[in-house]
């Protein structure tokens, strides 16, 4: 049988190392020999000895997943073999973490990461229930992370001199360093209209980088 969908490039090879790598721009493959961490429902294909489980974050964690939609619902997979991770044909990308390293990423980016990471989530800081509870993920420790993007994200720097102003529904994560606050400005669409309403962006200032994705979340994306 012959066809341009069994080029090289679509085929899955045989894992060389245990860990992650980029099987393609929109997906992840994991070589496991122990244990790794994905959001639930997020494997598409896996062979070899595998144990799927939910793991829990604690009451704390449940009550901010409930009330915000934000939280991140994990899975743990333990054995020996291979899995597959992709999460709404999104973008993927690994982030590799050194000692020292810190980011706060939004749940509904988070695919999988490796069990040497630490992760917690928290409300961030000047963004109370007005401006929609933000509680993201911070991740710290050592290891890789791999993160799902609709579209290509878009790198902003920001500066103590020069703060960045994101909407929250566009928001993928930032340097966990950041100092974080919400910005009110009159909407658009209420001035077309003629009304008083207002649009909330989360202000991020300081030395760092945050990373935007060129679409708002839909409720479905939110809600997975």
């Amino acid at each position: 049988m012959k066809s341009d969908l069994f080029a090289s490039e679509n085929l899955a090879q045989a894992a060389a190392a245990p860990g992650m790598t980029l099987q393609n721009a929109k997906s992840v493959k994991y070589t496991v020999n122990g244990e790794m961490l994905a959001r639930q429902g997020s494997m598409v294909a896996f062979r070899g000895n595998l144990q799927f489980e939910r793991k829990g974050q604690g009451i704390g964690g449940m009550l901010k997943r409930a009330v915000t939609g934000e939280g991140l619902a994990l899975m743990s997979v333990r054995g020996q073999g291979e899995a597959w991770f992709a999460h709404q044909a999104g973008q993927c990308f690994i982030i590799d973490f050194e000692p020292g390293d810190s980011l706060t990423v939004n749940g509904r980016n988070v695919l999988c990461f490796d069990p040497t990471l630490s992760y917690e989530i928290k409300m961030v800081k000047g963004a109370g229930m007005t401006g929609g509870g933000l509680f993201n993920s911070l991740f710290t420790g050592t290891g890789k992370l791999a993160v799902v993007c609709d579209g290509h994200p878009i790198i902003i720097p920001v500066t103590a001199q020069n703060p960045v102003y994101v909407d929250t529904d566009a928001v993928v994560g930032w340097s966990a360093h950041l100092e974080t606050g919400l910005h009110r400005s009159q909407s658009v669409g209420s001035m077309i209209r003629g009304g008083s309403g207002e649009a909330v962006q989360l202000m991020l200032r300081g030395e760092g980088f945050v990373i935007v994705r060129p679409s708002e979340a839909t409720e479905t994306a939110a809600a997975h």
